[in-house]
């Protein structure tokens, strides 16, 4: 089904991991995606070179979207390579984990940076396009733990809480434009983010989620394709994807 076809899409952090899932799915489904990394160079132009089976046209491109210059750059090489962007997905995203008594400040401000501040940079540049064109589609990937909190990563949850606030205004100042604005909250997901975590660890947060497993990117990617391609009515919500862990 190629319900995308002939639009472009912007996958911030799509180098691997959930991003990495995002970018096929819209791939399959026709979009042209530009891949956005940092550090992830050799996955993210084997990814260009495994999507041109799909067809359409896809680029990788370096950016630092946490800095307003890199996330304004991204957008502009986007758009002159396509003449358009229909979505964006700010995915981009670190954690620096620790107990908020152990937390220094570079560990608190480089998380804000990392994963807040690109999701301002990128909707920023890309909302005058969106705006000509009345019409576009933005999904920011938040998580569970912004509404359920997570200890030691009260720098991660509050980057992520902040988003599910950022994407509600936002929308509501858009929706008038037919641009439409939503989070998807996944829960814990298997990425290297979950495998870093130790096993005893993994087995007590097995315990919480009644599904008894964790999601895949693949089921990320899912929830986003639908609402950038089968949601036009949806906007300033924040879907929650997390096995039905109670919050």
């Amino acid at each position: 089904m190629k319900s995308l076809e002939g639009q472009t899409a912007i996958v911030t952090g799509a180098g691997r991991g959930i991003g990495k899932e995002i970018a096929r799915e819209l791939a399959v489904c026709g979009a042209n995606v530009v891949i956005n990394y940092m550090t992830s160079a050799e996955a993210a132009h084997a990814l260009v070179n495994e999507l041109s089976e799909y067809g359409g046209k896809h680029l990788a491109i370096k950016a630092d979207v946490s800095r307003d210059t890199d996330g304004t750059q991204l957008v502009r090489s986007a758009y002159e390579a396509y003449g358009k962007i229909d979505i964006l997905v700010n995915n981009a995203g670190i954690t620096r984990d620790k107990t908020l008594k152990n937390m220094n400040f570079e560990q608190w401000e480089e998380v804000i940076r990392v994963n807040l501040n690109s999701v301002y940079t990128c909707t920023h540049a890309v909302l005058p396009l969106m705006l000509e064109n009345k019409s576009g589609r933005i999904v920011n990937i938040s998580s569970f733990v912004a509404m359920a909190g997570n200890i030691g990563q009260a720098n991660y949850a509050a980057t992520k809480a902040g988003i599910i606030g950022f994407t509600k205004s936002v929308a509501l100042e858009v929706a008038r434009h037919g641009i439409t604005v939503n989070a998807v909250c996944p829960g814990f997901t298997e990425t290297d983010m979950l495998w870093e975590v130790p096993d005893k660890v993994r087995e007590r947060i097995l315990e919480r989620i009644p599904m008894g497993r964790f999601g895949t990117s693949q089921e990320i990617a899912k929830c986003v394709r639908f609402i950038v391609s089968e949601a036009p009515y949806m906007t300033a919500q924040a879907i929650s994807i997390n096995g039905g862990v109670y919050i």
